[in-house]
């Protein structure tokens, strides 16, 4: 057997196609998961009737079962539901018309919203009680408090397992191929099937993610520098 250095160029330009599918998949999920994520740890950290045991058990549930499990319960479970629901109040609604990739966005949402949340109140927790209590003393409101002192600082502190979340998600992308969406993993295993090429596919594969990931941690190494520039008495 040999290795295929030419093809291995003619997979990455086909493979490369991919790349918008997989970065939506990334992104997408994180931006809606750090909204609920947010909500999430205010839940947690203030208490509030209600949710508190609610938000508890999600994060649990979450972080406690692998991300593959909550694409499956969502892509199967979902028209499942909406179908019941459906035929009970007499909806027009078609399941078979929403794109798997919807369902696939659902999925690592609501996994994002588990993980990061968690990052979000270590962050929280992190910035030291003195600072809120300065807020109060100038008249601010605990909302102005929160949006103004604490949650800066809170994801300033954050940006290095906020990068790691965003590198995990971009890997974690690859499993919606499981579901016939078609991502970097899955275009790499059909140019491979296609070709009986499947050392050069996923060698290509591999590459394109690495790029991206590296252009990920640079990136958020210029945020840090950015957002932590208070902390060496000026900006960078």
């Amino acid at each position: 057997m040999q290795l295929d250095f030419p093809f291995i160029w003619e997979a990455f330009k086909e493979i490369l196609t991919a790349l918008p599918l997989t970065l939506l998949l990334t992104f997408v999920p994180l931006v809606v998961g750090f909204l609920i994520g947010l909500g999430v740890a205010l839940a947690r950290i203030y208490r509030t009737p209600g949710v508190y045991h609610v938000a508890n058990g999600y994060v649990s549930f979450v972080r406690g079962t692998p991300i593959v499990m909550h694409i499956m319960l969502i892509y199967f479970g979902l028209p499942l539901l909406l179908d019941t629901l459906s035929k009970r109040y007499d909806w027009t609604f078609n399941i078979n018309s929403v794109p798997i990739t919807i369902f696939v966005l659902i999925a690592l949402s609501l996994s994002a919203g588990a993980y990061l949340s968690e990052i979000i109140r270590s962050g929280i927790v992190a910035v030291p009680s003195g600072q809120m209590e300065a807020g109060y003393s100038v008249g601010m409101t605990k909302f102005q408090v929160m949006t103004r002192i604490i949650l800066p600082q809170a994801l300033a502190q954050s940006i290095p397992n906020l990068t790691n979340i965003v590198v995990g998600f971009l890997q974690a992308s690859s499993i919606a191929f499981l579901v016939s969406v078609k991502e970097i993993t899955g275009t790499a295993q059909i140019v491979a099937s296609s070709n009986l090429k499947f050392l050069e596919a996923f060698i290509a594969a591999g590459l394109l993610y690495w790029g991206v990931t590296i252009i990920i941690e640079l990136a958020a190494s210029l945020i840090d520098r950015k957002a932590t520039a208070y902390n060496r008495g000026g900006i960078g």
